[in-house]
């Protein structure tokens, strides 16, 4: 039996990855803004609730990431797996608390910072594995980080590959500075989740049209995280970029100086 935490594992993607390890026996640790949603998931799991528990945190703030990391590590000494299935979807110029866009704030920053701040319980694990959900970006040198991390002013077209590509880049300085962790970051697919209710009018209706065609199937999305958790057998750093099929994978090979470029300015914003 694995701990697994899953940040975001209160609905979508996060929710049936959540069903599934219960299913293989797992016992897990659910991170996510609505409590009510929270609640939910475990009445949902029936008499597996039992291993499993739920955390209200607001992982778009620096604050909110320290204080779900401090309640984790009350409760728990050893973490063997965290995924991480947190993310915003948002065209508009806007800024946290902490004066960074939500899509960068939740959508990597937060990642580093929660894992960074877990690493004393993640390392106790045998083969600790740390996933992380993005939408599809291959591992690419390919990439203009000048904007990284201000994005001011926030250009979704402009800004969507930096941001999700410092996932990778994150995974490939885990392996290095962590002896032992596997890292791997996984294309969600493109599941039809509460994600989609903020996106454009003109987006919803043409998922609404075209879904049934187009559109992944949650538990499609959700196969290479349980698969992940359940093998030890997989190299790392890894990209999954096919829902559903784990044995289709490629190795994160990225320029080091790029990566501990991306490494010192999230420490530099975090402190972690």
């Amino acid at each position: 039996m694995k701990t697994v935490l899953i940040a975001g594992g209160n609905s979508g993607i996060g929710l049936q990855a959540a069903r599934s390890l219960l299913a293989h026996g797992h016992r897990l640790v659910l991170l996510g803004r609505d409590s009510r949603k929270g609640e939910a998931a475990l009445a949902s799991f029936g008499t597996a609730a039992d291993r499993a528990s739920f955390l209200a945190a607001d992982l778009s703030t620096h604050g909110g990431v320290r204080d779900a990391a401090h309640r984790v590590l009350a409760q728990h000494d050893r973490i063997d797996v965290l995924v991480h299935t947190t993310g915003v979807f948002t065209f508009e110029e806007s800024r946290t608390a902490d004066g960074l866009h939500p899509f960068f704030a939740v959508n990597y920053l937060s990642r580093y910072h929660l894992t960074q701040l877990l690493l004393p319980a993640l390392r106790q694990a045998g083969r600790p594995v740390v996933l992380m959900m993005t939408a599809a970006i291959p591992p690419t040198d390919e990439t203009d980080f000048a904007r990284f991390p201000e994005f001011t002013p926030f250009a979704f077209s402009r800004d969507r590959k930096p941001i999700q590509l410092a996932n990778h880049h994150y995974a490939a300085h885990l392996t290095r500075a962590e002896p032992g962790l596997a890292a791997g970051v996984i294309n969600a697919g493109s599941a039809k989740t509460d994600i989609m209710r903020i996106a454009p009018w003109y987006m919803r209706a043409g998922m609404k049209i075209l879904g049934p065609l187009v559109l992944d199937s949650v538990d499609t999305s959700a196969h290479n995280v349980v698969e992940a958790v359940q093998h030890d057998d997989w190299h790392t750093p890894d990209y999954w970029a096919k829902p559903g099929r784990f044995e289709q994978r490629t190795p994160i090979a990225l320029d080091a100086m790029t990566t501990q470029h991306l490494m010192d300015a999230s420490r530099n914003l975090t402190g972690a």
